[in-house]
């Protein structure tokens, strides 16, 4: 039987088990074991604005922040303020700040990282 026999309902309705392929997303990542690196990307989440000085010192630290903002929004005065807060760390240091995701993330860079905001694939 064909794929598109598959795709369009012809033929058997079940799929079968050869199918598909699981993939073991851990054995993708690796750990460079003692070695520390110049550098690392780090997964924040504000939820409040006591939150802030934590990211605000990673970037300091010359880190890559992708921060989960998404909790925010339902808080505009605290979404812009925390907003305002990290930008101006970007701009402090010479860095660079942008939303992703529908505005659920945003992601800040250390001194002189700057973020591309033409897309590489994947539509307009």
């Amino acid at each position: 039987m064909s794929v598109l026999d598959k795709i369009l309902g012809k033929g058997p309705s079940q799929a079968i088990e050869s199918d598909y392929m699981d993939l073991d997303l851990a054995s993708f990542e690796t750990v460079s074991g003692d070695r520390p690196a110049s550098m690392y990307v780090k997964i924040a989440a504000i939820n409040d604005l006591k939150d802030t000085p934590k990211v605000k010192d990673e970037v300091y630290n010359g880190n890559i922040v992708i921060v989960d903002i998404s909790r925010l929004k339902m808080d505009k005065i605290t979404y812009e303020r925390v907003l305002k807060d990290l930008s101006a760390v970007a701009n402090d240091i010479n860095g660079d700040i942008v939303g992703l995701g529908d505005q659920k993330y945003v992601i800040i860079t250390p001194m002189s990282i700057k973020i591309s905001r033409e897309k590489i694939v994947g539509g307009a």
